[in-house]
């Protein structure tokens, strides 16, 4: 598939970054925004994730019902997410229907009223969410993994923010939040499909020019955050919940984003846990029977990373998990991979890279992080040339330095 990449920085440093996909009749948009959790006070834990909700509650041009007909009634995709270090809104539509999408995202960043109603009516849908995520196995270990990491600190506490947080914010303080780090010189506008540059720029252009919001003398803000590298904090936490299972994350501090080893590590990774014929899936289910789900995952921040096992298992199968888990991350850190282990792992990240690529949500997003985040745009051949530049040697060096590190046990269950 043919593409082309273009960047274009309109006034106050807002930059407008297009791909043009041949054969496609989609187009995917996305308003990256550089602020999320780990810019947070432990007064405003919590803010960025209420913002991103309260942006879709009405402007002065659209209630709330408005933005989502307008999407709806063309049948496109409309969502937003907040990370530790981002928040995004994105919207996937037909190629027809791409200026509909720039201005309803341009009215939402520009112009939403943020109301004292609004604010105390989504702070019940977010206490509601965080109770939902309390229920969550799956959400709760994890969580308790990241603050076991990296202690009280922003990266460890959790995105949605605390009950306690959300129930104190004001609307004040998320007003002024919004004003501070929504700025056109903090954000990305990131678009792909069937698109055309100079089109795309004059309709962002129109779209986020409202209230003066470009009227600003600002260059755009470069990726920050960086500075050493942060140590996961070692130890093991433990919660007692009523869940049926109990669920388990192990693991140990990891590269950050900007570690050129993250290619190995993405091999390491699909060889140990990344699918149905990696190590830890055929050792403790296919051959033990001691758990029904179990998989390895990197997580990377700008100047941290964490390098985990996540498995659920029955109350009286844990030590015997835990023993095989640990067994095995002592012996690829002793003895790394096989050349097999390798080319499977490299055929399996070439071919998910690639394979997700077709679509033009997922390049919207590689746009977008590589723009706001990573300060570099690696075209889709130099990604699977540095991939299959992974050498056997290289994974053993990684797994050797990573898994005889003091690990990080979170423990979730009955």
């Amino acid at each position: 598939m043919t593409s082309r990449v273009r960047r274009t920085v309109l006034p106050g440093g807002l930059r407008v970054i297009t791909e043009q996909m041949a054969g496609v009749r989609s187009a995917s948009i996305g308003v990256w925004v550089g602020v999320g959790s780990r810019d947070e006070t432990p007064t405003l834990h919590g803010t960025s994730h209420f913002l991103e909700h309260l942006l879709f509650k009405g402007t002065r041009e659209r209630s709330a019902l408005d933005i989502s007909v307008a999407l709806d009634e063309v049948g496109g995709e409309f969502n937003a997410f907040t990370a530790k270090e981002y928040t995004c809104f994105h919207a996937r539509v037909l190629d027809d229907d791409l200026p509909l999408a720039v201005d309803v995202l341009g009215d939402m960043i520009t112009s939403s009223l943020i109301t004292a109603a609004d604010v105390d009516a989504e702070r019940e849908v977010i206490l509601d969410e965080i109770a939902m995520h309390d229920d969550d196995p799956d959400d709760v270990v994890h969580n308790l993994f990241a603050a076991q990491a990296w202690g009280d600190s922003p990266l460890g506490r959790p995105i949605a923010g605390s009950e306690e947080s959300i129930k104190a914010l004001t609307r004040d303080q998320v007003v002024r939040f919004h004003r501070r780090h929504y700025r056109p010189a903090t954000m990305v506008v990131a678009v792909a499909g069937n698109v055309d540059h100079a089109s795309v720029v004059r309709q962002v252009r129109t779209a986020f020019g409202r209230n003066g919001f470009l009227d600003r003398d600002e260059s755009p803000v470069p990726p920050r955050r960086g500075g050493r590298s942060r140590r996961a904090r070692p130890g093991t936490a433990t919660v007692t919940k009523p869940f049926e299972q109990v669920n388990l994350v192990l693991g140990v501090g990891g590269p950050s984003r900007r570690d050129d080893r993250r290619f190995a590590l993405g091999v390491l990774n699909t060889a140990l846990g990344g699918g149905t014929s990696s190590r830890l899936f055929q050792e403790v289910r296919e051959v033990r029977g001691l758990a029904y789900s179990i998989y390895s995952f990197a997580s990377h921040h700008a100047d941290a990373g964490l390098v985990g096992v996540a498995v659920g298992c029955l109350p009286d199968r844990v030590d015997d998990v835990l023993a095989v888990v640990r067994a095995e991350l002592a012996r690829v850190a002793a003895e790394g991979i096989t050349a097999v282990e390798l080319e499977r792992g490299i055929g399996q990240l070439r071919g998910g890279l690639v394979l997700g690529l077709e679509d033009s949500g997922a390049r919207m997003s590689r746009l977008g992080k590589a723009e706001l985040i990573h300060d570099e745009l690696l075209s889709i051949d130099e990604v699977l040339a540095r991939v299959e530049a992974v050498t056997l040697e290289e994974v053993r060096e990684l797994a050797a330095e990573l898994f005889t590190r003091p690990e990080v046990l979170a423990v979730v269950g009955p």
